[in-house]
């Protein structure tokens, strides 16, 4: 055979950035589902959300994730150490309770939506080195795809604060309103009715391109 139709098979690199990336995703979906919020820990990282209520443009979402299956998270996020945001990324930070309290203040804002109920949601979640915290996330965003990541933004938000509310309320607050400081903002770019479409479009579509749901490893 000449040597120019040999295929040449690309070397595994365990430390492309890539492949630390997708180790770190491999063992949040090892960890044990807890319900939301778990109890207190120490430790920072990444964790996922899973939805398994009857929220009906959820519909197929919550039909995957029931049974104890939890195959494919609706929101997927992390907690970094206060000193990292400060530039102290990867130089030891003190983690204190940032992951635990990153998952109370999402199940604060479940229960204050009207339409969720918290005990349809639960999580998984990992305590990472700082270094590895944001490549790790970007990995199972694009793994999975989630639509609170992708379509209905606005879930991870924080009040902004008083005199700093002239930016429109987010999608997720329309679709799904009770946060109390999202009613001081501007008029939601869409409607209700527009989101709910726009999720099951997504949903649909997503889950139409997959054979099978992939569980989780």
């Amino acid at each position: 055979m000449p040597k120019e139709d040999i295929p040449m098979i690309k070397p595994f690199n365990p430390l492309d950035k890539r492949n630390l990336g997708e180790s770190v995703a491999d063992a949040l979906l090892e960890t044990i589902v807890q319900p939301l919020p778990p109890a207190p820990f120490i430790g920072a990282g990444v964790y996922a959300l899973y939805y398994i209520g009857s929220f009906s443009a959820y519909g197929q979402l919550s039909e995957v994730n029931r049974d104890g299956r939890f195959r494919y998270p609706i929101y997927v996020g992390k907690a970094v150490p206060a000193g990292a945001r400060k530039g102290g990324l990867g130089l030891e930070v003190e983690h204190g309770q940032a992951l635990c309290r990153r998952l109370a203040e999402h199940a604060e804002s479940i229960n204050a939506a009207r339409n969720l109920e918290s005990s349809d949601f639960f999580c998984r979640f990992l305590v990472v080195d700082d270094i590895w915290i944001p490549l790790a996330e970007s990995m199972l965003i694009e793994r999975f795809k989630p639509v609170w990541n992708r379509v209905l933004d606005g879930f991870g938000n924080h009040d902004p604060g008083k005199g700093r509310h002239s930016g429109k309320m987010p999608p997720w607050d329309c679709l799904h309103p009770g946060r109390e400081w999202a009613t001081r903002l501007q008029p939601c770019a869409f409607t209700k009715e527009q989101l709910e479409e726009r999720v099951s479009i997504y949903l649909n579509e997503f889950f139409t391109h997959m054979d099978e749901p992939t569980p989780e490893r």
